[in-house]
């Protein structure tokens, strides 16, 4: 359930975080006045779809607290792994916004998610009103996009050790903090092999080169 920003008994405290954003750490005091009516505050369980690949109903998310992941699945149900998102990132669907497309992955909590979000035709009325804002949004949308493609490239590329020691290199912030099962999915290792790469390094092995 949604409650909108302006109501929120946590309110105050939604703000600050949400002001921390990366897109929205810069925005004037007008712009926020003209995007915070539009804003919903939600609260999602581990597990829970925020947006389901496929639909046509389309949003933009900015999180507060918790791990999104962005997969895809083909039709036997079989999961991969895009990215993951924290605190300050957000996640969005503007890319099929504007090819036109539904989009093309699900967006779920992997842990608990407090999340603000609207509607992309909200989103996407307010960046035109604002074109500063909107130049820094597309560029973080064109970044997540070649960061996906780098993430593919890497399952093909390196080893699995090589795989892990990228992920702890460019993710330090997310170290600890993701279930094994869904970082093994992400790395397209099995949970057992995982973990003893983790037992592998905490004993001091001398771990594979990793792609930049």
């Amino acid at each position: 359930m949604s409650l909108p920003l302006l109501r929120h008994p946590r309110r105050d405290a939604v703000l600050l975080q949400l002001k921390q954003n990366l897109i929205l750490r810069e925005i004037s005091s007008k712009a926020w006045d003209a995007l915070e009516p539009l804003l919903e505050v939600a609260d999602y369980r581990k597990g829970d779809p925020l947006l389901h690949q496929g639909t046509t109903a389309m949003e933009q998310f900015f999180i507060v607290e918790g791990i999104l992941k962005r997969s895809v699945s083909n039709a036997e149900g079989k999961e991969m792994i895009l990215r993951f998102a924290a605190e300050t990132d957000m996640d969005t669907s503007y890319a099929a916004w504007r090819l036109h497309t539904s989009v093309p992955y699900s967006i779920v909590a992997v842990t608990a998610v407090r999340a603000v979000h609207l509607s992309m035709p909200q989103w996407v009325e307010f960046l035109d009103a604002h074109p500063d804002i909107k130049k820094r949004f597309e560029y973080e949308v064109m970044r997540l996009m070649s960061e996906v493609m780098a993430h593919t490239i890497t399952l093909h590329l390196l080893d699995a050790p090589g795989r892990l020691a990228r992920f702890e290199r460019k993710h330090p912030e997310l170290l600890g903090r993701i279930p094994n099962k869904e970082l093994a999915s992400y790395l397209n290792l099995t949970p057992e092999t995982l973990s003893r790469l983790k037992q592998r390094r905490r004993a001091g092995a001398p771990r594979s080169a990793a792609a930049s």
